[in-house]
């Protein structure tokens, strides 16, 4: 086994982008935030779409970008809402810091410091509604000094009252090609060996979530060194061998109960859990269709 790595400090803080303009694949999200920078009129908002495709990164860079490093521990509440997420929370926490005014203040070059404070509410479709509704009156009190930053996966577990409140950023799931590219400059950093088969399954097994890539990529480097190859990530990932997958679909076309019910034995027998496996098959047909529809374009 190949020596651990000397870095302790996980990839994905290491590399994330530091200012909305290197947040990768959102085009319009980064147009209009920009734009929304320079004049540091920020209204509540509302960052929606799958994991890993930079919601989290594009809040958190907003604030650092307003903030800068002088000011952003006394005007940024950061709450990841999976934890923290009951109406006792809103009643004392959120609404403390929210009620607090705030002046101008000064910070050195840099997008103008605007006389308001921002929360960071990451993970809010896990508030409950109770929460979300004793919310709603915090951000009407005090839209003035305070600012609303949530990010969810599902925009329709926020109850229409805050939904309507916010300007709404919708993310995309990352494209192969972005996904690579960035998966290749992690690899030129911490110098990597990536041939194109491992760096294609990498894409296929992350499923366009590039905070999970980033992961596998670090742990198969941690385990097996500078020289990755597709086994050693599918290893790592926890996910079922391609193979496994296909040949199973195989077996149900050809008709023979009896293969058919040796290969789900035998699944069942190395642990691959039905729920994982189907989501895989999903994932790979939408993939084909795809690839067809482009080369039909």
């Amino acid at each position: 086994m190949a020596p651990v790595l000397q870095s302790s400090q996980p990839w994905v803080e290491k590399y994330r982008p530091k200012q909305v303009k290197d947040v990768a694949h959102q085009e319009e999200v980064v147009r209009v935030l920009t734009n929304t920078l320079e004049t540091a009129n920020c209204p509540h908002m509302l960052f929606y779409g799958p994991p890993g495709t930079g919601k989290t990164t594009t809040a958190l860079a907003i604030a650092h970008q307003l903030f800068g490093p002088e000011l952003y521990k006394s005007r940024v509440l950061e709450l990841n809402a999976s934890d923290d997420r009951g109406i006792n929370v809103v009643r004392t926490k959120i609404k403390t810091f929210a009620a607090v005014a705030v002046g101008s203040g000064q910070r050195r070059g840099g997008y103008p410091c605007p006389p308001y404070k921002i929360i960071i509410l990451d993970e809010a479709d896990s508030m409950t509604e109770d929460a979300q509704n004793a919310l709603r009156r915090t951000m009407e009190t005090y839209s003035k000094v305070t600012r609303f930053f949530f990010i969810c996966n599902y925009i329709s577990r926020i109850i229409e009252p805050l939904a309507s409140r916010c300007a709404k950023f919708r993310f995309k799931p990352l494209s192969e090609e972005v996904m690579s590219s960035r998966v290749l400059h992690i690899c030129n950093e911490e110098g990597l060996n990536l041939d194109a088969e491992a760096l294609s399954t990498l894409s296929s097994i992350s499923q366009g979530d590039l905070r999970r890539a980033i992961t596998y990529l670090q742990g198969a480097a941690r385990l097996f060194g500078s020289s990755i190859t597709s086994k050693d990530l599918i290893s790592v990932s926890g996910v079922i061998p391609p193979e496994v997958v296909e040949g199973l679909f195989a077996v149900c076309r050809s008709g023979d109960f009896d293969l058919a019910n040796k290969e789900v034995n035998n699944i069942i027998a190395e642990g691959y859990p039905a729920s994982l496996l189907l989501s895989q098959k999903i994932y790979l047909m939408s993939r084909r269709l795809e690839y067809a529809n482009a080369w039909l374009k």
